[in-house]
């Protein structure tokens, strides 16, 4: 079973950026993998995604402020986040498409405003 390692997270003000990280016991290779996010009392969502090939896709609420990338060599997926805001604060963590490896600890994000 892959598992899952976050980091990046932490205290930010408004308008700053931040680097996650998400780095697998196993190979990411063939996976479309997501970045989710879930603040306290809100369901699970997903932000991010990005194929084998390196396709992205992106919720409306961070297009144009938040990049998934990937390294398969470092099995490592990436989300860079710039221009935050109070409402991307929330624990992040990523998995694959359908979520079928076992969540992560995740890594919480604070926007301060």
């Amino acid at each position: 079973q892959v598992q899952l390692v976050e980091s990046g997270g932490g205290l930010v003000q408004a308008g700053g950026s931040l680097r996650l990280s998400c780095t697998a016991s196993g190979s990411l290779s063939i996976f479309v993998m997501g970045w989710y996010r879930q603040s306290p009392g809100k369901q699970r969502e997903l932000v991010a995604t990005i194929t084998s090939g390196g396709s992205t896709n992106y919720a409306d609420s961070v297009k144009g402020r938040f990049t998934i990338s990937r390294d398969n060599a470092k099995k490592t997926v990436y989300l860079q986040m710039n221009s935050l805001q109070p409402e991307d604060t929330a624990a992040y963590y990523c998995n694959t498409r359908s979520g079928g490896f076992k969540w992560g600890q995740g890594t919480q994000v604070t926007v301060s405003s």
